[in-house]
């Protein structure tokens, strides 16, 4: 494989991870505003402490991401930067809104009074980002993006239905997780407010999804030509019978298996949506290898990243061990 090709894979590979850990935080927020049942209370406070150890690690691979492409793609990440500055502005407002809610919800608890505010706050900052950041995926692949043209508007790249359904797909693959890796905890009597959670977030996801086909041969025909190429339709069905198989895995109530499937499901989604548009990295003319760095550059990056996964990884399972079989009710906030 090439040094391209590789720092590539670190950008995909690593936006895998960030959808199926701060994917989970985020749909997290989302059911902490829709929980329906009669028991909505505890189920957000199940949530919450689930959330409260790990929450601020997730951001890790968004970190990746976005330094990978600056490293190794510097023009694609001006080039993007530029033309999507409205979305991800709100994404950046609302992780920052976002973290600073579930903070103080914390510390305001710890005192005489809760803080106000502080759920609505998290729940909308927890909704609006992943769908700007959806947003921004479906315009990548939109065609609208081009490097060499100058500025374009503030709204052209991504003001159109295929990107907007982008941030639909991204809300639809955070509800879908949450409740999924909620169920392999020890939960109790909650552990039904989850399983109907999880039908509903699975429902919808391969709704929304199955949406994305006709969306994209109307508006996206680029795209959807791509994806109608084996590999990539290989993969989509792959996604359609995972998600089959979530549905299977409740109905069964195979608890353990209910986070593995969950997050498979989520990664060929992905995986899809990047064999698509390979091997270009912006749709329809930029290519992977005519918009990477030197070799230089692209030999620094790659020594430097095993490097970092040698510190990183360890400390990173470590953390996520220590409180993958622990209660909810046993969990400090942070």
């Amino acid at each position: 494989m090439s040094l391209e090709h590789m720092a590539a894979s670190v950008v995909i590979v690593a936006l895998m991870a960030y959808a199926i850990f701060g994917g989970a935080d985020f749909g997290g927020g989302i059911w902490t505003a829709a929980a329906f049942s009669l028991r909505r209370h505890e189920v957000r406070e199940a949530i919450f402490r689930s959330m409260g150890p790990v929450w601020e690690t997730n951001h890790i691979w968004l970190i990746l991401v976005l330094v990978a492409l600056w490293t190794s793609f510097s023009g694609v990440f001006a080039a993007v930067f530029e033309a999507l500055f409205i979305p991800l502005t709100i994404a950046l407002l609302g992780i920052v809104f976002r973290g600073a809610a579930f903070a103080f919800r914390h510390y305001g608890e710890e005192g005489e009074g809760s803080l106000p505010a502080t759920g609505v706050v998290f729940s909308v900052a927890s909704i609006i980002t992943p769908f700007a950041m959806g947003v921004a995926v479906g315009a990548v692949s939109y065609g609208r993006i081009h490097v060499d043209e100058g500025t374009i508007g503030m709204f052209e790249a991504w003001l159109h239905p295929f990107p907007i359904l982008c941030g639909f797909i991204a809300l639809a693959i955070c509800a879908f997780l949450t409740p999924f890796y909620m169920l392999a905890r020890p939960l109790g009597t909650l552990r039904e407010d989850f399983r109907q959670m999880a039908l509903i977030g699975s429902l919808v996801l391969g709704g929304v999804t199955t949406l994305a086909l006709p969306f994209s041969a109307f508006d996206a025909p680029d795209f959807f030509d791509r994806l109608m190429r084996p590999v990539p339709l290989a993969l989509v069905g792959a996604a359609v019978l995972l998600g089959l198989g979530s549905l299977l895995v409740l109905w069964k109530e195979v608890h353990r298996l209910c986070a593995p499937i969950a997050a498979a499901t989520v990664v060929m989604v992905i995986a899809a949506w990047g064999a698509a548009i390979y091997p270009y990295i912006l749709l329809p003319d930029l290519t992977i290898e005519e918009a990477a760095a030197s070799d230089s550059v692209l030999k620094a990056f790659l020594i430097a990243l095993p490097i970092g996964a040698l510190i990183l990884v360890p400390s990173l399972l470590l953390l996520f061990s220590l409180f993958a079989t622990t209660k909810p009710e046993e969990m400090e906030a942070p």
